[in-house]
Formats: structure tokens, C-alpha cells, sequence
């Protein structure tokens, strides 16, 4: 019995692809880790950090040929995620489209968002 394909975790537009391949060229750090944590009036906050290696249980994403780190407590939160890069008049920023995500606040900081159901 064959296994099915492993869904992928998170996706790049092409714009976020570009930003990221951008600011990593100037980064003293190879890597982006992607992950979420508490905080917020909505209950959880993504997170963009620079890492210097992966860490333990770290996954990593490769598309747009840009590799991000996902960290492992945040996998089940973004799986599904497509990752955009938007530029309005007042702010540039990082845009998730999140399928798990249920709502969030109304300044757009903070999301709640419910760990992603797996199929049998």
C-alpha cells in the first residue's frame, strides 16, 4: 500500500516569495522561521523570526525556491496556509490565508485559530 502525498504545510505567492528572498539577501541569518504564539485580544499572533539553524522537529518548506522553517508547535496551526506579501499606502506587511484560522481582532494583529483536522 502506497502512502498518500504529504500535504504541504505552507505556500508561498509569488510576492511573499520574492520579499522573502529580499530580506533574507541581507540577513546576517540563513533562515525564516514561521510559527504562531499566544498573545493578542484574538488569542494567538504569527511569528516571523530569523533563525541560524533549525531546531529540533523544525520543518522544512521549500517553494518558489525559498526554504522556510515552520516551527513543530505551530504545524497543525498553518497547515494549509498560503503565505502572501501585500504593500498598501500605510503599511507593507505579511498576509496569512489561513484555513484553520476562525477569526481575529479588529486591528488584524492577533487571529484565533483552531489546530487543522486531519483526514482518515
Amino acid at each position: 500500500m502506497s502512502r498518500r502525498p504529504r500535504p504541504k504545510i505552507v505556500t508561498l505567492t509569488d510576492a511573499a516569495a520574492a520579499r522573502v528572498k529580499e530580506i533574507m539577501a541581507s540577513s546576517a541569518k540563513p533562515y525564516l522561521r514561521v510559527g504562531v504564539e499566544n498573545g493578542g485580544c484574538a488569542g494567538m499572533e504569527y511569528k516571523l523570526e530569523y533563525a541560524d539553524a533549525p531546531e529540533q522537529f523544525d520543518e522544512l518548506v521549500e517553494d518558489h525556491d525559498v526554504q522556510i522553517l515552520v516551527k513543530a508547535d505551530a504545524v497543525m496551526f498553518l497547515l494549509g496556509s498560503a503565505i502572501d506579501y501585500e504593500t498598501t499606502r500605510l503599511a507593507s506587511k505579511f498576509i496569512f490565508r489561513n484555513p484553520n484560522q476562525t477569526d481575529a481582532c479588529g486591528c488584524g494583529e492577533s487571529v484565533t485559530i483552531e489546530p487543522a483536522k486531519l483526514e482518515s
